[in-house]
């Protein structure tokens, strides 16, 4: 094991099914008990993540990631950590082990670059998270390889409990202000303000979809829709991963 995650992880049925089975054996719970805590009737709803000759998918879906996460974080013989339990999504949700900043941000070592980007976001945010980009940042990150060479890259800090179990207060993610965005990324927006002298708000949330009319997004605590007249969008951004915040 390394910094707490088991080695070698891949996209393979039998990988996925094989880290799944030694998570869930850490905890003393039973499948049963397992798929119980995640909201589910019974072990036959999620018996085939532990059984490479039933799954037939590699990395899990995220809705599913943050249900185990929801169920199996901090328990077990050692702890069980957030990385983990996202790099069953896949090697951009890896977290990795602690790089040296003023916030002690947690990001792979083995995925950052030598260039810095700046971090934005607000101690205090509104009711949805939201905060007030003003443009003036708070520190700055090495980025991590994923931007490297990304004109513009950024990221923001996360302000509140809104898109718990997802993205936690105080937590950095990092912004790929390119890339396309579909239904079901992870994304960062900015809403023009109700009045024009003011900053636009920025919102960390579930991107559902954008069109003429409105921006919709999907907030986790509570479960909520927000929506937004296109007017009033600013811009909206693909977060490409995130990092603890301890």
């Amino acid at each position: 094991m390394t910094n707490g995650l088991m080695r070698p992880m891949d996209n393979s049925p039998e990988s996925i099914a094989n880290r799944m089975r030694k998570l869930r054996e850490r905890t003393g719970m039973s499948i049963d008990q397992m798929a119980r805590a995640m909201g589910y009737a019974s072990a036959s709803s999620i018996q085939r993540y532990f059984d490479a000759g039933k799954l037939k998918q590699g990395y899990l879906k995220r809705d599913f990631v943050a249900k185990v996460e929801k169920v199996l974080l901090g328990k077990g013989s050692p702890p069980i950590t957030r990385p983990e339990i996202w790099e069953l999504a896949g090697p951009e949700f890896n977290f990795g082990a602690t790089l040296e900043t003023s916030n002690a941000v947690v990001i792979s070592k083995n995925v950052t670059s030598g260039n810095k980007i700046p971090v934005y976001g607000s101690a205090v945010g509104g009711i949805d998270g939201e905060f007030a980009m003003n443009g003036v940042a708070l520190y700055e990150v090495v980025a991590p390889a994923v931007l490297d060479n990304v004109s513009g890259a950024y990221a923001v800090q996360v302000a509140g409990e809104s898109m718990e179990p997802r993205y936690f207060d105080g937590e950095v993610v990092f912004v790929n202000p390119h890339r396309r965005v579909v239904k079901g990324d992870f994304v960062i927006v900015q809403i023009h303000a109700e009045h024009e002298d003011d900053p636009p708000l920025a919102y960390v949330k579930r991107f559902v979809r954008h069109n003429s009319v409105e921006l919709v997004l999907e907030q986790y605590n509570p479960p909520k829709e927000l929506r937004f007249a296109n007017k009033r969008v600013k811009s909206v951004h693909f977060i490409t991963m995130g990092g603890a915040n301890s």
